[in-house]
């Protein structure tokens, strides 16, 4: 018999703090050594990266943009900033013995099968749902409720209580009567 390996989870006050130490750090260094006034989040590193991508293919349709005519399109602060998100999680999942490489997880298998492509057009449709509403919104709506809960601000506990709650209801709608 396989042994189980043995997780350490994350204390969640401990977590919070090194959160809270995270966000300050990420304001000052913002503000004080990068000498932006304004936050630009991960929504909009997606569509700049997108920009790149196109403007390898149709350079035309990039510099006619006006979008990217006003805000530029180049590999800056903001991609080490999804980079550093990427490489933080992948190193505390390792740390904490939670990293599992798996293409189905279990509670997708239990509602829609083992189908990867099934699960890949759903990850990517729900993605670009995300960056769509993202772009609509002017901002990321988990930034604006961590950034704005930061800062007591009524509109960021608003946000971020929609946020959960259409997270809860839309589980409910797709897992309903499952569990993992």
């Amino acid at each position: 018999m396989a042994q189980e390996k043995t997780t350490i989870s994350w204390r969640p006050y401990l977590a919070g703090a090194l959160l809270g130490v995270l966000a300050i750090a990420s304001v000052l260094a913002t503000t004080h050594w990068l000498g932006r006034t304004s936050f630009l989040g991960a929504s909009t590193t997606f569509v700049r990266a997108a920009g790149l991508i196109e403007r390898a293919f149709a350079p035309e349709h990039v510099a006619a943009n006006e979008y990217f005519e006003q805000t530029g399109i180049s590999f800056n602060w903001q991609f080490m900033l999804i980079i550093g998100i990427f490489i933080g999680a992948l190193l505390s999942s390792l740390f904490d013995k939670s990293y599992k490489a798996e293409s189905v997880p279990p509670i997708w298998d239990a509602r829609f099968g083992k189908s990867v492509g099934k699960r890949a057009v759903a990850a990517v449709g729900g993605g670009i749902v995300a960056m769509i509403g993202a772009r609509m919104g002017s901002g990321c709506p988990s930034g604006h409720g961590l950034s704005g809960l930061m800062q007591l601000s009524i509109s960021g506990f608003v946000a971020l209580a929609l946020f959960f709650g259409t997270g809860i209801l839309v589980a409910n709608l797709v897992y309903k009567g499952r569990s993992s």
